[in-house]
């Protein structure tokens, strides 16, 4: 295998074989991707970067890898969301209430993958408490998308809540990064920045250590530049944990090794429900090019009928504000984070810590969520909220009796320009219209890079798979990859910002 002339080119597969071959040591590898963060502090992707700890856990690698030892990450720099706890790093979960928290111990997903032999780049920017769809309500300010439209120097936004993490991704700064999808922060970041991002089933990745949003909805999974990456991130970073009682004790298969079996014989359904009224027409031309695309593999295309779609976002946008709401009552200035200062009594201090250490958006799902769940409205909301709910899920399990995999769109559009949307809650919160279901019905989904705007902007295809199915979703995403050949990368604008 030939060498890339920078370092930071490498897939993280080719990566691996390079680091165990000693082509190049982990150290040098590591040396190059701190340089790159370096150089990309213009895009604010990163909250705290760890240059002196990844050079000292790359060099102990090296010494393992002296001594015959590679373990599946051996060497290998990633990047993570700052939303998962690292023992002795801090951990913001990009809040003001948590800004000065170093946890005294580690999320177990982190863990797994320190295990498997992975070096910790540093801790990236993201929506705060992940509540966000563009990466605006950082405290620590908008990650900066790497890419631009053609022609303009207008700053987009990478997605959110996991902008950071996909915006290292897609700047080569970073082999692989961590994300969490609570409603589509993995796939929606990774689709508007050319980049894959897999949110698995929930239950089979831990949340342990992980800072919560909406415990029946958050899911880790990874962000990468290639299917195989996301394979190989997401064996070493799943696994029944007795830390997390919703962790499920299923074996968690090679998912590498089936990658290439192909698509021929595998139905694939196509939701009518999906296409909507005033979507760009580029959504609708790449959906329809990646069904002739798995058609001309082999696989069968087949409608299928999600009838209860349209009730899937103001679900979610009462479940998760009530689950955030009692996720975050934790936060009040006594036992860690942000305590406020002069105050008078203990409710001065809840006040004070919870008004100075929240931002606006947070701030309103809570006012939301403790509103749905009040005397009075319990029954008219959230009650009806689970109750549909339900429905969504069956939906699923109704049209996967026709088929293996659906298609759809990830995204309504591409990237837009940082500060577009702010002004209007609920034309951000369309952002994640395709996405939502599968966090509420608890399936693995895939998003997978097909193709560019007549801007020049990525755009990408979502594969949502039976539960437990992350295997077979790959599988059919890796030929998705094959196909939309896929090799854009931005202008590295930022080197001379």
């Amino acid at each position: 295998m030939a060498l890339p002339t920078d370092p930071t080119d490498f897939s993280l597969a080719e990566a691996r074989e390079a680091v165990a071959a000693k082509k190049i040591s982990s150290l040098e590898l590591t040396a190059a991707f701190i340089k790159a963060v370096e150089a990309a502090r213009p895009l604010n992707a990163f909250v705290t970067e760890t240059p002196e700890r990844a050079a000292a856990m790359a060099s102990e690698s090296d010494a393992r890898l002296a001594k015959g030892v590679v373990r599946p990450l051996e060497g290998l720099p990633l990047a993570i969301k700052d939303l998962f706890c690292t023992k002795g790093v801090r951990t913001t979960a990009g809040s003001n209430i948590l800004s000065n928290f170093v946890p005294p111990y580690e999320s177990t997903v982190t863990q797994n993958l320190w295990n498997a032999g992975a070096v910790l780049l540093g801790k990236t920017n993201m929506d705060e408490f992940a509540m966000g769809s563009s990466n605006e309500t950082s405290h620590f300010g908008p990650v900066i998308s790497p890419w631009r439209s053609r022609g303009s120097n207008a700053k987009l936004v990478p997605g959110g809540s996991s902008g950071g993490s996909a915006a290292s991704v897609s700047a080569n700064l970073c082999l692989a990064a961590t994300g969490t999808d609570t409603g589509g922060s993995i796939r929606q970041p990774a689709a508007v920045t050319g980049s894959v991002g897999m949110k698995p089933t929930y239950g089979r990745c831990s949340r342990w250590g992980i800072v919560a949003f909406a415990s029946s909805l958050d899911q880790a999974g990874p962000m990468t530049r290639t299917v195989r990456d996301a394979a190989i991130i997401l064996k070493a970073m799943a696994s029944v944990d007795p830390k997390d009682s919703t962790s499920v004790d299923i074996p968690v298969p090679d998912y590498e090794a089936g990658l290439e079996s192909g698509v021929k014989g595998l139905r694939i359904g196509i939701p009518k429900e999906y296409r909507m009224d005033g979507a760009p027409p580029e959504i609708d031309a790449i959906w329809n090019k990646g069904a002739q695309w798995l058609n001309a593999q082999g696989a069968e295309i087949v409608e299928v009928s999600l009838p209860h779609t349209k009730y899937a976002l103001p679900t979610y946008y009462i479940v998760a504000p009530a689950e955030a709401s009692s996720n975050l009552a934790r936060y009040d200035g006594v036992r860690y984070g942000r305590r406020a200062k002069d105050v008078h009594d203990i409710v001065d201090l809840y006040e004070k810590s919870r008004a100075d250490g929240f931002g606006p958006e947070v701030k309103r799902r809570i006012l939301i969520g403790t509103y749905v769940l009040s005397s009075g409205y319990y029954d008219a909301y959230y009650l009806r909220a689970q109750k549909l709910r339900t429905l969504i899920a069956r939906d699923f399990t109704e049209a996967f009796r026709q088929c293996d995999v659906l298609l759809t769109p990830a995204t309504p559009g591409p990237a837009f320009a940082i500060g577009e949307k702010t002004a209007d809650p609920v034309s951000m919160y369309l952002n994640d219209v395709f996405t939502v279901t599968v966090n509420l019905a608890g399936l693995p989904g895939l998003s997978v890079p097909a193709g560019l705007t007549a801007e020049g902007l990525p755009l990408g295809l979502q594969l949502i798979g039976k539960a437990f199915d992350e295997a077979t979703v790959l599988c059919v995403g890796r030929a998705v990859e094959t196909a939309a050949n896929f090799t854009a990368k931005p202008q590295k604008w930022w080197r001379a910002a």
